[in-house]
């Protein structure tokens, strides 16, 4: 499959992740969050709306 992604998407990495390719990666836009395998970027997104994108960062911080 295919994944079909606006021109101008930025994908970066936690500066957590080491030198492999075995986390996440993660897009920002205005009204979502982007979310995909970086072993794997062409198996899909996962796509969440801003609001409980960071709903998940706060729960995830507490």
């Amino acid at each position: 499959m295919t994944v079909s992604e606006p021109a101008g998407t930025v994908w970066r990495k936690s500066s957590h992740s080491g030198a492999g390719n075995d986390c996440v990666e993660i897009a920002l836009a205005h009204t979502e969050a982007r979310v995909r395998d970086s072993k794997n970027p062409e198996a899909g997104v996962l796509r969440f709306e801003s609001a409980v994108w960071t709903a998940f960062l706060a729960t995830t911080k507490d």
